[in-house]
């Protein structure tokens, strides 16, 4: 009987951005963000940030800027305003700061997704890279959270530790 090893990954720090007109008034609990939160930190990953902001693509840039220039954040995520409403801006804010995207992420979220429901595929959420940040675009709903963290949980570590010059293949079987 083989016992599965827990990797620790303490040394890789996340910020969560939950981007939402009523969140950032208020209105309503931040399901999505406080689910991201605890998956990441049961993970092992160390919680840098944590911010709701309405949809305002300057302010969602400036964050996103922030914290992969000064933050030493390895990963963000974001939760919220990847739809089609005219105030769902999170795509274009993430697209303003990436130096290269990465679309497979994103590709593979909205293929999952369409196994649940047709709607999925109009998520417009991005990927990419600014410096040795990771950033992530997510939908706001809890649902759509909680099936893309399971996508992410097996490759994003592994992403991290590419981004910071790990040398070994990608093909290599993932602890």
């Amino acid at each position: 009987m083989s016992q599965e090893v827990k990797i620790k990954v303490d040394y890789f720090n996340v910020a969560i951005l939950t981007v939402s007109d009523s969140r950032s008034e208020g209105r309503g609990m931040d399901e999505s963000g406080d689910f991201l939160k605890q998956a990441f930190l049961k993970a092992g990953y160390n919680i840098k940030s944590r911010d709701i902001v309405a949809d305002d693509i300057d302010v969602i840039a400036g964050l996103l800027r922030s914290y992969a220039d000064r933050e030493g954040i390895d990963l963000v995520v974001t939760t919220g305003g990847t739809g089609f409403s005219p105030r769902d801006v999170t795509p274009e804010a993430t697209l303003k700061v990436l130096h290269r995207s990465f679309p497979g992420i994103s590709e593979i979220l909205r293929m999952q997704g369409m196994e649940k429901t047709p709607f999925a595929i109009l998520s417009r959420g991005v990927s990419g890279i600014r410096y040795k940040t990771i950033i992530i675009n997510l939908p706001g709903s809890l649902k759509a959270v909680r099936e893309g963290f399971e996508v992410l949980e097996p490759v994003i570590m592994h992403a991290i530790k590419k981004l910071n010059g790990d040398k070994g293949q990608c093909g290599e079987v993932i602890p």
